[in-house]
């Protein structure tokens, strides 16, 4: 079998996958497993510029998505008038102390010759701008805060069509991964994947405690859609009409029009990037960075700048997650930062990488929908047969709880077992790098 028949075979495969699912359980079912998917697909495009064009080794995933879900809250909700009102002059008024601290501090740095003299220079600028900045900063956080808690208690957004978060997602996942670059892509593999977790973490911490930002754990819903509502449809008697001369129910039909809808504008996307990587990886670009990977010490010598090629491709991996946090924002209506959890937005990632075939944009994009679709599929099925398996067994029996109660991590065992099946009979993944 030819190389591209054995792509084309796994492809089909595992979309005849999605569609069991929509035939033997429900088209519902299907087609979010096919929207979570194509946004997982983005996500290891991400990673898999960092790690299989550059080696870059980025544990800090989920700070970059984060980042792409508040976007949507800054750009597509609307302002809490009362709470501009009450302390958003003061909490912006802060925010530009902070930073002119810190371009102070960068300022005295850069122009004070190394002595004594700029170390208490700098110290003096730090401290005393720490307080400054606090002094303006907290009053009008406590302000906002105060605003209806139970209901806003945060600034809000522009009110803007939320589709434009979905780029914004991914310049804020970018301004961060130029600040994490500066700071940490001159350290080793190992130490680069420390930093990177350990600023996602403070990425986190700030969405979960910063209420005035993003309501904190409060979370942020109703989050305004690009499609229809299906309550919308449903009082729409011209889609009434259609379904039923279709002989479909208008509740279900309606969900399904809306997951369609998402479907076609998550796939737009997802082809754009793919196209994008795929030009990148051919181009003279796309080789150097191939080239640094193999041999950063050979790409020094022929004069390539491998810091700088390394930042570059961490942005652009790192905006490409945020565009893909924002859009599952997008998709769920709804901020909730104690969801961002590494077992699904790092481990989970890392694995439909390798799996697919790191280096390969198409093996990315496979792993992206095969993992998701097992992430997804297999509790259910794991509870089925522990059932079966247990079904002789006497009620009450101590190993029959135990099993039936280990099922719900199934998922984690599955996952293990792919990855490790993987490496052991196809090292390079499902589609190799060529």
């Amino acid at each position: 079998m030819s190389e591209t028949m054995r792509n084309t075979a796994l492809f089909a495969g595992v979309a005849a996958l999605i569609v069991g699912t929509g035939l033997f359980q429900s088209w519902n079912a299907a087609l979010l497993i096919l929207n979570m998917g194509l946004i997982s697909a983005i996500m290891a495009l991400g990673v898999n510029l960092q790690w299989g064009f550059a080696g870059l080794f980025n544990v800090g995933v989920m700070g970059f998505v984060a980042l792409g879900g508040l976007a949507t809250v800054l750009v597509a909700m609307p302002p809490t008038t009362e709470a501009w009102a009450a302390g958003g002059g003061r909490v912006l008024g802060g925010l530009l102390c902070g930073a002119a601290v810190i371009g102070t501090a960068i300022l005295a740095h850069r122009f004070m010759a190394p002595s004594r003299l700029r170390g208490l220079v700098m110290l003096v600028i730090l401290v005393g701008g720490f307080f400054a900045y606090r002094a303006v900063f907290d009053p009008g956080v406590e302000a906002v805060e105060a605003v209806n808690p139970a209901g806003t208690g945060y600034l809000g957004g522009l009110g803007l069509p939320v589709l434009l978060a979905w780029p914004v997602g991914g310049v804020l996942a970018a301004g961060a991964a130029w600040i994490i670059g500066k700071a940490a892509l001159g350290l080793r593999s190992d130490y680069l994947a420390i930093a990177t977790l350990g600023i996602a973490e403070i990425i986190l911490a700030v969405l979960k405690n910063e209420d005035w930002l993003s309501r904190g754990v409060k979370n942020v819903n109703g989050i305004p859609r690009p499609v229809p509502y299906e309550i919308d449809l449903q009082n729409d008697p011209g889609f009434v009409e259609k379904v039923q001369g279709l002989g479909l129910d208008p509740v279900t039909a309606s969900s399904l029009y809306i997951k369609l809808g998402y479907a076609a504008l998550f796939t737009v996307v997802l082809v754009l990037i793919l196209v994008a990587a795929q030009l990148a990886l051919k181009s003279p670009w796309g080789r150097m960075m191939r080239a640094i990977r193999d041999n950063e010490v050979a790409a020094q010598a022929m004069g390539k700048d491998v810091t700088r090629r390394h930042l570059q491709i961490f942005i652009l991996g790192s905006a490409v997650c945020g565009i893909a946090g924002a859009m599952m924002t997008t998709l769920d209506g709804q901020l909730i930062p104690t969801s961002y959890q590494p077992l699904r937005f790092t481990f989970l990632i890392w694995v439909m990488v390798i799996v697919g075939g790191s280096g390969n944009n198409f093996g990315a994009v496979l792993g992206g929908f095969l993992i998701w679709f097992l992430w997804v599929q297999v509790e259910p099925m794991g509870h089925w047969l522990m059932q079966t398996i247990t079904a002789p067994m006497a009620d009450g029996s101590a190993l029959k709880e135990h099993l039936l109660d280990s099922a719900a991590h199934m998922r984690l065992l599955t996952m293990g077992l792919i990855l490790l099946l993987v490496l052991r009979f196809s090292p390079r993944g499902l589609i190799p790098e060529k």
